[in-house]
Parts: structure tokens; sequence; C-alpha cells
């Protein structure tokens, strides 16, 4: 074996990142334990605990610290940890309408109301089917009339033809869309929720959102649903604000205990200037010096209010604490942010607080490292605390650098805007002459303070600069930020899924003993099958998980119940090059080799059908995440990571120990006496009775496509849209009682299965699924507790729920089909060029074909005869590819070996389908034995891997065992009758 020190060197390297990436889980593990018990089931303190030592090093050697360890632990998917996921659509009708002007044409109008309804059914873009739709209407109408408004001059002219208004609307769809994103992004980061996950959708106006152990979903809701609120106040400076803050101390001390001290705490004024400021600019100050400090008990009893914020103040140049000039008015720690909310909001404070004084904090804690928030003292006007400006004033923003380089953002406002920005700004700038007279003016989103910049002069015109300590990517959102008061683009949200905790709880328990009880099956089986060489190819199975969860860790890959399912699934695939390589080893063998030479020549005769079958395989993978999405997504991001190192473990791990058990002497076997004759010497006709294995598919295929007709699918809620949910009960429950109660309730039909047990079910409904209103689910879910309620004596519990709207059902439904189509084309295309030879990939693109309508026709024919579920969702999409990858995968292994055998002289003079029914015959120990480990493994993950995955391991079952029948009793013989043999002809 060349080059092992490169191998053994890669293998350290490897284990050591991967036990580094993995140790993270571990060190947050130890720390969270800790908590609970120090809390001793007191959630409050268990969170409090958890905060206090965020920035403290818990990890050894590295000092990281916990707030760190905690990004990079392996993050467990909705369905594991329960909580919330969300895909927001951004409305761009409504875009379109507002950068329009909302015009009253009516062609205009029409136009987009047919886009709209388009949309359902077609994979083109809102902006590209109402461009085609407005041409269709008007062919010589001229879309620039209406977008090249004075706010547009800059980029669109009156003249445009529509194909640049075209391109003019698409860039705002997206802009519109990336400014949601950051608005979305900021919320989810103010809601609290630990491991947020937000993601831009490529290619399209959907945001998915992932909340995980959230459970208040009406709140989440409206959090994500509310338009945008960007709002321009005049502030008070930090010395005006100072004395009410100390007098509300001093009121408050005064409640506690009389053993308690009066406060001394003061200030000076301060004299001090602020830096770097620019002239005739509105400049950004960002202050870095807020500093976090413990409050001892003391404290607290003497300054109960300063205790927890902290007064924004500055050490002099003489030494003494002085005010600090600003709209800042003080600091705190986040977990201390709702508790001086609270005490401005005691009726006795709030007597205390001028009419025209908010209070508000920042958006983002003051550095990344840190969770000290600010606390601006804004300035409201008129009898409802209005803003001295709203948001949409603004007609455009943008990154850009001052004369020094260094980034700032470009706000231009409309011309109303304009004139009362002049007064405003001329207003805080004060005497232009002195900087201690300039006040700054805040920007405000949701009343959060995303920054509040000094004004330092009067701005006339409605163009203004904002700069300060800001970097490129700052500027970049403070610009979406700012342009998100400008055009309305409301975001509803399309599709949800809500996983209880117990339901999270329960898919752990069950993914966690499919995974041990795969992994002790196949273990068994090699070693019981293969002797001592089983024993090392287990050893390359550790080896391989181990190297798999770390770089799922390395990557921040979501652990989720269907990558459990990709890892289990992957132990029963990773044996394959071993079986491979022993098959092949055995073979050599039996020619009469040494050992040596035979193990050599076993690895490499094996290499081109392992790496034909893993390439194939990891094709459909790619597919399967390009076009998947969620958990789907985790499953595919498991099995590409596994086929990945899976090679690497079975091929240069499993090579090292044998080469390593050489250079020992130590006696090595490669079977026991009954296993090594298994399949030995085979010879069944499988050429020749090939028409009978057709007519056998036909009739099975001619069956389901009948059913298919007559009786169709179960199409799951992300198919045909609709609302799922699945309900724990007290004690069993009759579906049909269920249903009817439901059905009554909502007016329509409604779908009731048993879910995992008699005390649980899962009912799907079409009802008020159209409805956008903002209290739709809330009406749902309200007639669905309903109708539960008419279950006669017995409670229940709403354990998850999903919903999927008609468009985004419709998108899914094409994705799939695009997925399965594309993946069955690149196989065959690589076949082709692979094996240089038409026939081949004829034969390969027939028997995935085969296999897709196998297992089509049998979740028709037997839905609702077996007694559990059998829909089609996109998890069976997800079993439908992966079967393409292992059919493609058994069916090249043949294939390499018929091309072997077609090279060897005797071959010429053979007969074709003799030939191809001998290669046949010498890989079928591989075929059987690689089928049965994963099946084996298939057969674990349908017993023990819980309810959620049942119907996707047993479409997966079905589809191995057909993908096994179509490689040997399909995909070879057809092979045969496309090949023209000189002398034989056709078989």
């Amino acid at each position: 074996m060349q080059n092992k020190g490169i191998i053994k060197f890669a293998a350290i390297v490897l284990t050591l990142l991967c036990l580094y990436a993995l140790s993270f889980t571990f060190v947050t593990n130890k720390v969270e334990n800790d908590a609970k018990e120090f809390a001793k089931g007191d959630p409050i303190k268990e969170k409090r605990y958890l905060d206090s030592i965020s920035n403290q090093p818990v990890y050894p050697l590295f000092n990281h610290t916990f707030q760190y360890c905690k990004q990079k632990e392996i993050p467990l998917g909705l369905d594991l940890k329960g909580g919330m996921n969300v895909t927001m659509e951004i409305e761009l009708s409504q875009l379109v309408r507002s950068l329009a002007n909302n015009p009253s044409d009516a062609t205009f109008n029409q136009a987009l109301r047919n886009a709209e309804a388009r949309l359902a059914t077609s994979q083109e873009g809102l902006i590209s089917l109402f461009v085609s739709e407005y041409e269709k209407l008007s062919p010589s109408g001229k879309l620039s009339i209406f977008f090249a408004t004075k706010e547009n001059a800059t980029d669109l002219k009156l003249n445009a033809s529509n194909n640049e208004v075209k391109s003019f609307l698409d860039k705002q769809a997206t802009s519109a869309v990336e400014r949601s994103y950051n608005i979305l992004r900021t919320r989810i980061d103010k809601f609290g929720v630990t491991q947020p996950n937000i993601q831009l959708q490529d290619g399209s106006n959907r945001i998915l959102v992932e909340l995980p152990g959230v459970t208040e979903k009406e709140r989440v809701r409206k959090l994500l649903s509310g338009s945008a609120k960007l709002e321009f106040y005049e502030t008070f400076d930090n010395q005006e604000i100072f004395p009410i803050l100390q007098n509300i101390n001093n009121i408050l001390a005064a409640k506690l205990p009389k053993t308690a001290t009066k406060p001394t705490l003061s200030a000076t004024d301060s004299t001090a200037k602020a830096a770097n400021d620019k002239p005739a600019l509105l400049n950004a100050k960002r202050d870095t010096t807020g500093k976090d400090s413990l409050k001892s008990d003391a404290l607290a009893k003497t300054n109960p209010l300063f205790a927890v914020l902290s007064p924004a103040t500055f050490q002099g140049q003489d030494g003494q604490q002085s005010l600090r000039p600003g709209p800042t008015v003080g600091y705190a720690q986040e977990l201390d942010t709702a508790k001086i909310n609270s005490i401005f909001n005691e009726e006795d404070v709030k007597t205390l607080l001028p009419s025209n004084l908010k209070l508000l904090w920042s958006v983002k804690s003051m550095s990344a490292d840190s969770k000290v928030f600010e606390l601006f003292g804004i300035k409201a006007t008129g009898a409802n605390g209005e803003p001295a400006l709203a948001g949409d004033v603004i007609s455009n923003a943008r990154e850009d650098f001052d004369q020094r380089g260094n980034p700032e953002v470009v706000m231009v406002m409309k011309s109303d805007g304009a004139r009362e920005w002049k007064r405003i700004t001329l207003a805080a700038a004060g005497n232009q002459q002195s900087e201690d007279d300039n006040k700054s003016i805040a920007i405000v989103l949701d009343n959060s303070v995303y920054t509040a910049p000094r004004v330092s002069g009067e701005i006339p015109n409605g163009i203004s600069s904002i700069s300060g300590n800001f970097t490129v990517d700052e500027t970049k959102d403070l610009a979406n930020i700012l342009k998100a008061g400008k055009l309305p683009a409301p975001a509803k949200i399309v599709q949800e899924a809500i996983v209880g905790p117990s339901l999270g709880a329960a898919a752990i328990s069950s993914g966690l003993t499919s995974a041990v009880v795969g992994l002790i099956v196949v273990l068994v089986f090699m070693m019981f099958y293969y002797n001592r060489a089983g024993t090392v190819a287990n050893i390359a199975v550790f080896t391989n998980v181990f190297f798999l969860m770390g770089v799922l860790a390395s990557l921040g890959a979501v652990l989720t119940l269907p990558g459990i399912a990709g890892i289990v699934l992957t132990l029963g695939m990773a044996v394959d090059a071993n079986v491979l390589i022993y098959e092949r080893v055995r073979e050599e063998l039996n020619l009469g080799k040494s050992l040596r030479l035979a193990i050599s020549d076993g690895y490499k005769h094996a290499m081109p059908s392992i790496l034909d079958s893993q390439v194939t395989t990891l094709i459909t993978g790619i597919i399967l995440y390009v076009f998947g999405s969620g958990p789907i997504q985790g499953f595919a991001t498991t099995l590409i990571i596994g086929i990945v190192t899976s090679l690497f473990s079975a091929i240069l791990i499993s090579r090292l120990i044998f080469e390593w058990m050489l250079k020992k002497e130590m006696p090595i076997k490669f079977g026991n006496p009954w296993s090594n004759h298994t399949f030995k010497n085979a010879n069944y006709n499988f050429v020749g009775k090939r028409k009978i294995f057709y007519a056998i598919s036909g009739l099975f295929i001619t069956l389901g496509i009948i059913s298919i007709i007559v009786r169709g699918f179960s199409l799951g809620v992300d198919f045909k849209g609709g609302r799922t949910y699945v309900v724990k009960f007290e004690k069993s429950v009759n579906t049909e009682e269920v249903r009817d109660a439901l059905n009554t309730a909502f007016g329509v039909a409604t779908e009731v299965k048993t879910f995992g047990s008699d005390d649980q079910i899962r009912l799907t409904t079409p009802y008020m699924i159209d409805n956008q209103a903002d209290n739709a689910d809330q009406l749902v879910e309200t007639k669905l507790k309903e109708g539960l309620a008419k279950i006669s004596s017995n409670k229940s519990n709403i354990e998850s729920s999903q919903k999927v709207g008609p468009t985004i059902a419709n998108d899914i439904k094409i994705s799939a089909i695009y997925a399965v189509g594309l993946s069955i084309l690149a196989i065959a295309l690589y076949i082709f060029v692979r094996f240089r030879k038409w026939s081949y990939s004829a034969g390969a693109l027939v028997a995935l074909v085969h296999d897709v309508l196998l297992v089509l026709s049998f979740f028709s024919l037997f839905n609702g005869i077996l007694p559990f579920s059998l829909d089609i969702d996109q998890a069976f999409i997800a079993a439908i590819l992966t079967v393409i990858g292992y059919s493609i995968n058994d069916t090249v292994v043949v294939f390499d070996r018929i091309r072997e055998f077609l090279g060897q002289h005797h071959a010429k003079t053979d007969k074709m389908s003799v030939v191809i029914n001998d290669a046949i015959n010498s890989t079928l120990s591989r075929t059987v034995i690689t089928a049965l480990t994963v099946i084996f493994v298939l057969a674990v993950l349908f017993l023990f891997g819980g309810e959620v995955i049942r119907g996707f391991s047993f479409a997966l079952l079905i589809g191995v065992i057909f993908g096994t029948y179509s490689s040997i009793c399909v995909a070879s013989p057809v092979v045969v009758d496309f090949i023209k043999d000189d002398k034989e002809g056709k078989n």
C-alpha cells in the first residue's frame, strides 16, 4: 500500500478536528447540567445561571466562553427539540402596487390579478407573470408610465422598455426580500431564542425561520407577520434624564426596609466633547465604553435602579466621573432589561417620567461578545407620543464610503419629508458653532433604537449621510433598515410547523434507539458472516460514524430525525464498500493467491465498482439537497457526508488495519466455513428468465397505474396544502368519532388517522387555508378544540401542527417531480459517460423508472390497507431518491463486472447472454449481502424509529427490495436486449 504515511497523517488530523468539533457539545451539556443542578427545577434561576456565565471561559485549554461553545455545538432540529418552523413569503404584489403608487388603471390591476392567479400553478415568479399578463392585455402598453416616478428617476426613465421595467422590479423585489430578512432577523434576535435559524431561500421571495424551543406560537406569528415600523425621533440629552433616573432610584430606595442607607450616587456636569465628528453631516456616534459591572446585594439595597441600570458616565481628565453627553442614559445586561422595564411601568414611577419621554433599548448589544444594551432617552411629539418623522418619507438609502474611505450610509428623502427633515435637523443642530449643543436623532425600528447619530448641522435637501464606526456589513444592514420604511411589502406565513416538547423528546428516544439497534445489527452480522475481517469492517463503521458526526458538528449542520435516519442508513450502506472488497478478496483467494496478494488485488479490483456506485449515490444526495428543504436537507446532508466518510473509512482505514495485521502476522479470515460457500458457483439463469421478470414487473406496475388513476394517493399536507395536527388523548379514541366531530366543527371533510398508538391521531383539514387574515390560524385552532371537546370524557392535547399554503404546496410538488426526473437523467448520463455505451445507460434508465413506478404502485395499492400512513410527501420523495441512489449503486456493480467479463478473451467466443448471466451470478453474493445489511437496518428504523418517519422508512424498505430485484432481474437483462452481438444478433 502506497502513501501510508500521508493516510495516517490525514486520519490523525481528521480525528483531532472531529474531536474538537464534537467537544463543544460535551462542554455545553456539562454546563447546562450544572445549571440544572444549581436551579433545582427553577427555569428562571437556571436561565440566570447560564446568562451569568455566558461570557465566562468554560472550555478547558482554549478558554472558549459558554456563548461561543453554544454556537458551536451540534444543534437539534425542531422535530427533536420542539419549537416552531415558519416559511414567510413576501407579498410582491403589494410591492408592485406601491412602486407604481397604487394606480387605479384597470389594465394594470387586471394584469396583477391574473399574475397572482397564475402564480399558484406556475414556476415563474410574480414579476415575470405580471409583465407577461400586462403585455397580453395591452400589447403596445408601456409599464414605465406607472413606475418611472420622481422617486425612481435615478433607476428608471420614462421611455424605458418593459424589459427594463421588469429588471427594475426584479431588483426591487430582491431588495424587499433582503430588507424583510434583516427585519425578521433583528426581531428574532430580540425574541431571545436559543440558536435560531433564519435563511433566505435562494431564487425565491421566501424566508425560512426556525425557532427551537418556542411554545408561544401566537406571539411568534404576530412578531413575524407585523409590518415594520420605522420612525425618526428627537432625543433628550443624558444630562436632562439623569436627575429623573436618580429621583426614581431614591423613591425605590425609600420603599426598602429602613435598614437601607440613602443613595449617594451623583454626577458632575459634563464638558466632554464627542470625537471624530464630521461637519455638515449626520454622524453616527458609536459608544463602546459602557461597562458591565457586578451588582452586589449592598448596591441593590441602596440603589435599586442603578444596581441594574448603570448610568452613562465616563472618567474625565480630572479623574472625576461625569455624565456622558448624548442620548444614551444607561447600560444594562440583557437579563436585567425586563426588570428595568417593569420598574418604569410602575404607577408611582410613571408619574415621574415626562409625558414626551420614551425610554427605548438599543436593537443590538454593544459588542458581539457582550450582552450589554444601551437605554436611550427618546423625545416624542404630540399627545400620543408620535415620532418627529415616519419612515415612509425615505425614497432611497444605500451604503457608501465617505471622503476618507470610511463606510457610511446615504439616505435620500422625498420632497415632503425633506422639508420636515430640514426643520428637525436645524433644531437638533442647535448652535452649529458648538459641538456640545448638537443633539442626536434616533432611528427607531419596531420600538428599538437602531442607531442615534448626532446632527452637526442643518440638512436642507433631504440627502443625509450617516457615518461612524461602521463596518461594510453594518452599513448594508442599516441601508436595508432605512429602506424598510420606504415601500410596504408585507410578509405572510405560507408554511408553518409546530412541534411540542413531548413529541420532540419521543423523537429523540426513538431516534437514538433505532441508531443503537441498527449499529448492533450491522456489527453482529459483519462479525458473523466475515469472521475477523468483519471485525475490521466494524472498526471502519465506528470510525465512519465518528467522522460523520465530527464533520456534521464542524459544519454546524442541524441534526433532525431524518438526519438520524440518514446516519442509521449510512451504517447499512457503509459496509457496502467493505463487502465489495471482501467478496473480491475471497475470489482472489480461491484463485490460489497468497493472503497479502489477495488483499492487495481485492482492493485494486473492487475500486472501480466502489467509486462508480458511490458517485451515483452522491448525485442523488446532491439533487435531494438542492430540491429539498428543512429536515429533508438534513437527511441529504447526512447522506452526502456519509458517502465521503464511508469511502475514507472502508477503503483507507480498513486497509491500514489489514497492513498492520499482516505485519504482525496475525491470522486473517474473510469468512466462516458455512459463509465461505454462500453463493459460490451460483449459476441462476436470470437472463434466460428475463421475460418472466418483465411480465411480473409489468403486471404489478399496470395494477398500480390503474390504482393511481382510480384511487389516487394519500397526499401529505405539504403536497396538497392545508393544516395537519397531531393530537394526543388521555385514552384510546375512535377515529370515526373524531372525524365526525371535526367534520361538523369545520364544515369540510377532515382526514383522521391513528398516529403511532390508539390514543394519538393525526388529522388534516383544508379549512380556511386560503384565508390570509392575521387571526386565521387562531380561528382554525379554536374550531379544532371545539370539535375535540365533543369527544366524550376524553381530554386531548395538540402535540404538533403544520400549515402549508396552496402556492408553496404546488412548488413542493413541482420541485419533487424535477428532483426525481433530474436524478434519473443525471445518473443515466453518468452511466453513459462512464461505460461509453448507450445500452448500459438505457438499462440503468429502465431500471430506475421501473423502481420508481413499483414504489408508487405499492403506495397506491396498499394505501388504507396497511395499518400505518402511506402518504406521498417530501419525506417520500427523499425515500424515492435514496432508493434511486441505492438501486443504481447495485446496478453499477453488476455493470462493472459485465464490462470486465466482456473484456476477457474467452468472452469473445461466448454468447452475450451467457457472459452477462455469469457476471450477474459472480456479484450475487455482494448484492444479497449488501441488501441484507441495509434491509436489517431499515427494518430497525421502521420498528423503532418512531411514527414520524415510519412511512419514510417503509418507503425505503420497499424501495431497497425492489431496487435489489431490478439490479439483478431487470437492469442487466435489459442490457442484453439492447446490445447486438455480431455473431448472435439480438438475443
